[in-house]
């Protein structure tokens, strides 16, 4: 059941993501080689608390860090620890944030330092696709418009979707309905309505589809070793435009 937010629970909603696309901003700027991943996730962990909040993903389903930070060919839920970030690297930042009862998620990929020019094809692209399927969030679309849009964007640009994650419904919980696949037909599934929160996040590989789970059981890398981008925003329904509510 996908579950319409009332205007107060969206400001609600509002307040969190701003919370964690602060959070966003902040790690992202820390990006920079020589340091190692688990100074983002401490940093993340005092930041939140000073907001008032806590870490939505420490402890979801027994995911064990603050935040989720990938590199290269990671292309979602690394977990921080020892691994040192160098010059050239893309690193993606995962952040949510629960606070008064909602949750908040963004994403973004940043290099650190001088990144190559496949690798910031590969960025601009995903955010271009990122952006392509927002536009679609609004009343009477449907949710294959955002899916497809997504995947026009990444493919045309030779690139490819991976299928493996999608997007999800957000709100109380993490993951309500509906999933968001990053690929899909237009005109196909549920019609779009005012209130629907939406966490629309295109993961996207230079190489192959396909990603596998390292031994840790968490970090998706992909099939290849070719490099990965993920960028997210959540989402709000509206009328005539989208709100995106993890916008700073």
């Amino acid at each position: 059941m996908i579950i319409i937010k009332s205007a107060s629970e969206i400001e609600s909603m509002r307040r969190v993501n701003q919370m964690t696309a602060r959070l966003r901003t902040a790690l992202a700027e820390m990006v920079r080689p020589g340091l190692a991943t688990l100074e983002l996730g401490n940093f993340a962990k005092n930041m939140i608390r000073e907001m008032g909040g806590v870490s939505a993903f420490y402890g979801y389903h027994g995911y064990p860090g603050q935040i989720c930070v990938s590199i290269n060919d990671e292309v979602v839920h690394g977990i921080p620890g020892g691994r040192i970030i160098h010059e050239g690297d893309i690193v993606s930042i995962d952040t949510g944030i629960t606070f008064e009862g909602f949750i908040g998620d963004t994403a973004v990929t940043v290099g650190a330092g001088e990144i190559s020019a496949e690798d910031q094809h590969l960025l601009d692209i995903t955010k271009a696709s990122l952006d392509a399927g927002i536009a679609m969030a609004v009343e009477g679309n449907r949710l294959g418009d955002i899916s497809h849009a997504i995947q026009t964007v990444v493919e045309d640009a030779g690139l490819t979707v991976v299928r493996e994650f999608v997007g999800h419904g957000i709100g109380r919980s993490m993951h309500e309905d509906p999933q968001i696949p990053n690929f899909g037909k237009p005109g196909r599934g549920p019609v779009l309505k005012a209130g629907m929160t939406l966490a629309i996040e295109p993961m996207v590989n230079i190489g192959v589809a396909k990603v596998n789970v390292l031994d840790d059981n968490w970090t998706a890398v992909t099939a290849d070793g070719s490099n990965s981008a993920h960028f997210e925003h959540t989402v709000a329904v509206g009328k005539t435009a989208p709100d995106i509510l993890t916008l700073v």
